[in-house]
């Protein structure tokens, strides 16, 4: 596992934060920032995985019979 998949989603978008401020500043060298978008598209990636995740959790309910309920907070 790659040191990116242990960030937590609050690192991984504070990193993320930090690249897209310093591509914004566009004084970077063009290989060094194509290195940099990449970057910021796995930790972005990473960032919707996580979001994903939690919101496939809050959608299943965990009855005092043990009994797990999947329903949708989402509007349609």
């Amino acid at each position: 596992m790659s040191e990116k998949n242990e960030l937590s989603f609050e690192e991984a978008m504070e990193k993320l934060e930090e690249v897209v401020e310093k591509l914004e500043q566009g004084d970077v060298p063009l290989e060094k920032a194509i290195s940099m978008f990449q970057e910021g598209m796995s930790l972005s990636k990473q960032c919707h995985d996580k979001l994903k995740s939690v919101e496939d959790s809050m959608d299943r309910i965990l009855h005092e019979d043990g009994k797990v309920e999947l329903t949708s907070f989402q509007e349609e």
